[in-house]
């Protein structure tokens, strides 16, 4: 496969996955709106306990970094593409295998680097 079908493809995939967590987003939010008027509208519930509004805010705040994790991520790789290093490890300069690529198209490093990442907090996880 040619350099520009391959990211051809895997442009496809990110920009896809990127509409697909955007719509996910604006789903759950009933409509263009931001987390803090939704958390505003769900926590303002007087028959709610403190320890139901605790849990309800602590599960937002969770899944909100999780998507703003994700779509950096996703704007990152396609950040990486536009620059032509789309593919190699952000962390040793290798090549980062194709299959990664294929099952996760956000991948920014090789799966031994990515390995030695997640067993060491303190290396930043991009």
């Amino acid at each position: 496969m040619t350099d520009s079908k391959f990211q051809a493809i895997h442009r496809q995939s990110l920009l896809s996955q990127r509409a697909a967590l955007l719509a996910q987003i604006e789903a759950q939010r009933g409509g263009v709106r931001s987390r803090a008027d939704v958390a505003q509208e769900h926590f303002d519930r007087p028959e709610d306990s403190p320890a139901q509004v605790a849990s309800a805010r602590d599960l937002e705040f969770a899944i909100n970094e999780h998507e703003t994790a994700e779509l950096d991520q996703i704007d990152q790789a396609l950040k990486r593409l536009d620059q032509g290093v789309y593919g190699i490890c952000v962390d040793c300069g290798m090549e980062v295998a194709p299959e990664r690529l294929q099952a996760l198209p956000q991948a920014a490093r090789c799966m031994p680097c990515q390995e030695k990442a997640e067993h060491h907090p303190s290396i930043p996880h991009v």
